[in-house]
């Protein structure tokens, strides 16, 4: 990339390779990656940025698949000035590199209830830019606002009617940064609050395959909603449920692999390119279409140049 880039006060690396920084260990390398020291660090660098220069936030890449060639432009990664919690009320402050189960259980401990972020990967910010839930919850019950840096530098704040929140889903214009959110929450006992996440956290530990190399979810549930975890929970339209009718359960593709446990996760099993994921999981979306008429739409994020 050819762009002189603005000076900063955070760090700012060229040719930065990406895969040690995603779950699912792949990816080529960025021409930059920016990790500001602060909100106005990141306002400064993005108002005197070139604006044909592309630009991609990063969390902590729970949700990605960069691909084998990697990201032309900058990646925007958010680090310690950005993970602060806060209780206040029923109010909680979060940046947005705060983990999603750091915030749960620093909320839990004030007596305030986000435990629904407790089983999801990821951060903050990401969990705000997906409204990402579980169990019947999800971020849109509870976000009362997010800070933004806009890709011309400026500091807004957005309601959730502006982010137009839908399942898996937000409106954040491209190149914006989100900084913060904040939260209200139900109160709870700390230790019933502690020990419902335990729970959550077992059920999760026993029908998702959270110690291999995966991104979550892999694509979205047909049926529109995140499992509820209620006993009457219904399968029909699980994403899970239709690969499983298609016979990919446990389905490989190079490195790549359809978890044996859940098959709804796109793992990496040893030596796995962007390119074999993401080609397995274009295969499923095809088999899933042949076998049920329905359109698999990817949840985890494709970014970036093949190889």
């Amino acid at each position: 990339m050819d762009h002189k880039l603005p000076a900063v006060r955070g760090t700012l690396t060229a040719a930065r390779p990406l895969d040690g920084l995603t779950w699912l260990r792949v990816g080529g390398p960025a021409d930059w990656l920016f990790q500001p020291a602060d909100q106005d660090d990141l306002a400064d660098f993005l108002r005197d940025l070139p604006p044909e220069v592309p630009v991609f936030p990063m969390g902590v890449g729970s949700n990605l698949i960069v691909r084998d060639g990697g990201i032309r432009g900058v990646v925007i990664r958010l680090g310690r000035g950005f993970n602060g919690i806060t209780c206040d009320g029923d109010t909680v402050t979060a940046g947005a590199a705060a983990l999603d189960a750091h915030v749960a259980r620093k909320a839990a401990d004030a007596g305030l209830d986000l435990g629904f972020l407790r089983t999801i990967p990821g951060s903050i910010g990401g969990a705000v830019r997906m409204n990402a839930g579980c169990y019947g919850s999800y971020v849109a019950d509870h976000l009362i606002e997010a800070d933004c840096v806009t890709r011309d530098g400026r500091i807004v704040t957005l309601s959730p009617d502006e982010l137009r929140l839908a399942y898996r889903h937000s409106e954040l214009p491209e190149g914006w940064v989100i900084t913060r959110a904040r939260f209200r929450a139900g109160p709870g006992d700390p230790q019933q609050l502690h020990a419902r996440m335990q729970e959550q956290l077992d059920r999760r530990d026993a029908t998702q395959p959270v110690r291999d190399r995966s991104a979550g979810s892999t694509f979205r549930n047909p049926a529109g909603f995140s499992s509820t975890g209620r006993a009457d929970d219904s399968h029909e339209l699980k994403a899970w449920k239709l690969i499983e009718a298609a016979g990919l359960r446990g389905h490989r593709l190079g490195g790549a692999q359809m978890s044996e446990q859940h098959p709804n996760f796109l793992l990496n099993v040893g030596g796995a390119t962007a390119a074999d994921l993401e080609g397995l999981g274009e295969l499923v979306r095809d088999r899933v279409r042949e076998t049920s008429g329905h359109d698999l739409q990817w949840e985890v994020i494709r970014i970036g140049d093949p190889a």
